[in-house]
């Protein structure tokens, strides 16, 4: 960078630390901190919900993910990834069926009432394991756009982007991370407004939504495992599915639905800047926002950047608070060692502070961003089968594991390259992961239902016996 670029963006990142943390709201009591509530109790307005959910879920990997995509296949690549948030209203659909029927608080105490407290245990443990890694996954977006790995800009505007946003969300809990989500949802929208601004005369309005192929060796097996997964992804992200417990049912179903469509728009818009990467020859080098802004020039670049910014910004707040929850309160009362009194603030401030600086390890050891989506998504499979057919069964904490650790099995050993050729379905770049979805799908309902059909086999058994 010159002297010019580094003012524009090092005072850019400065600005939007301070200012975030100067517009959030401080909470008072650990309801406002854990729950999102004002002051006076009052829950999260429709709105405001909508926002959060709609921004919070834009991660800056995951928009970055989709022009990747975009620049490989086209408009089949976009629109592979942006069918991942039409998972939203899936979930919120779920969740409002959860409450409305089961009256659980929470999808831990959903579990435990159905599947048992080690079944809670195990969720939790994945939970964990996805929120770690939005840390470090998120900020070294950020910093990418500083300097290359390795550099210290690079290190240096990541760290500095965790401060400013662990500061904020250290003032307010989940009440700072909703309210700055719709600041940072009007400027993501802004600027990715601003994008295309510059995008769309540069090309043919026809060929650049038309370029790209339906077929499976061509990103149409990605846009499959999209689908596949979308009933099991989103139960394994607190940051969506704490938000499905912060208002009334049907307030917040409201918001689901619809954060979700903005979503799914939102994102494939941002994969045309991919596609124009495609259509005019430009290397994406692994990130095609970043190369396509400095084909056009600093003020693409400097879009593209605030667009990161703010998507990492919103996601990494959700982050700390979900992890603040998730260890404060959820586990403490699945291990019986606490009352359903909230814990003090202290305490889910403390979990931030360390995670802040825990999550970003992996960024210094130089970990891949970009297969944290379907990796994760195809290891929780299992978790499709538990929500989508719960209300077969009352109690039955064997259907959740049979189902639960079969999909991680299976994730696992697509990994580490264990999962044999014959499961492929296509010949495409994701042939393995979309046979691993399908066939692992049928194999984990399968284990799912086992326990209860033998269950009425037994049953009937017994009653011929006594007849």
């Amino acid at each position: 960078m010159n002297f010019t670029e580094a003012s524009l963006f090092w005072g850019f990142l400065l600005v939007y630390g301070v200012v975030m943390y100067v517009l959030s709201p401080k909470s008072k009591n650990a309801n406002s901190f854990y729950k999102g509530a004002d002051d006076q109790g009052n829950p999260v307005g429709q709105w405001s919900l909508t926002a959060s959910i709609f921004i919070s879920w834009i991660f800056a990997k995951s928009v970055t993910n989709a022009a990747n995509l975009g620049a490989a296949y086209g408009v089949t690549g976009g629109l592979a990834y942006a069918s991942y948030w039409l998972s939203i209203p899936v979930a919120g659909y779920i969740i409002y069926l959860i409450r409305t029927q089961t009256g659980a608080r929470s999808l831990q105490d959903f579990l435990t009432s159905r599947f048992g407290r080690f079944a809670a245990l195990a969720f939790a443990a994945a939970i964990l394991i996805r929120l770690y890694n939005e840390v470090w996954s998120n900020t070294a977006v950020v910093g990418g756009y500083f300097g290359l790995p390795g550099q210290w800009q690079y290190y240096t505007a990541a760290m500095v982007f965790t401060v400013f946003t662990l500061a904020y969300s250290l003032k307010g809990g989940l009440r700072s991370s909703i309210f700055t989500d719709v600041i940072q949802a009007f400027v993501f929208v802004f600027f990715v407004g601003a994008v295309l601004f510059l995008i769309i005369p540069a090309n043919d309005s026809s060929a650049l939504l038309s370029n790209g192929e339906f077929r499976l060796d061509a990103g149409f097996d990605l846009l499959l495992v999209a689908l596949l997964q979308m009933f099991s992804y989103p139960f394994h992200d607190p940051v969506l599915t704490d938000r499905g417990f912060v208002n009334k049912e049907k307030t917040m179903l409201k918001s689901f639905v619809v954060a979700g469509l903005l979503g799914f728009v939102a994102v494939f818009i941002f994969s045309l800047v991919g596609v124009h990467a495609r259509l005019n020859g430009i290397d994406a080098m692994g990130n095609a926002p970043a190369a396509v802004g400095q084909s056009l020039g600093l003020a693409a670049l400097f879009f593209m950047s605030v667009v990161m910014m703010t998507s990492a910004g919103s996601t990494l707040d959700s982050t700390f608070t979900s992890l603040a929850k998730s260890l404060a309160v959820d586990l403490p009362r699945l291990a019986r060692r606490a009352s359903d009194k909230l814990p003090s603030m202290r305490v889910g401030a403390v979990v931030m502070v360390i995670f802040a600086f825990a999550g970003n390890l992996p960024m210094f050891a130089g970990t891949d961003i970009l297969k944290a989506t379907t990796i994760s998504g195809t290891m929780v499979m299992g978790l499709a089968p538990v929500f989508l057919f719960y209300g077969f069964t009352k109690w039955s904490p064997w259907s959740f594991h049979l189902s639960f650790w079969t999909g991680l099995g299976l994730g696992v050993l697509l990994a580490v390259g264990l999962i044999p050729a014959s499961w492929a379905i296509g010949d495409g770049k994701y042939a393995m992961l979309l046979g691993v979805n399908a066939y692992g799908f049928l194999v984990c309902t399968a284990g799912f239902f086992v326990p209860l059909v033998l269950r009425r086999l037994k049953r009937r058994s017994l009653a011929a016996g006594e007849a």
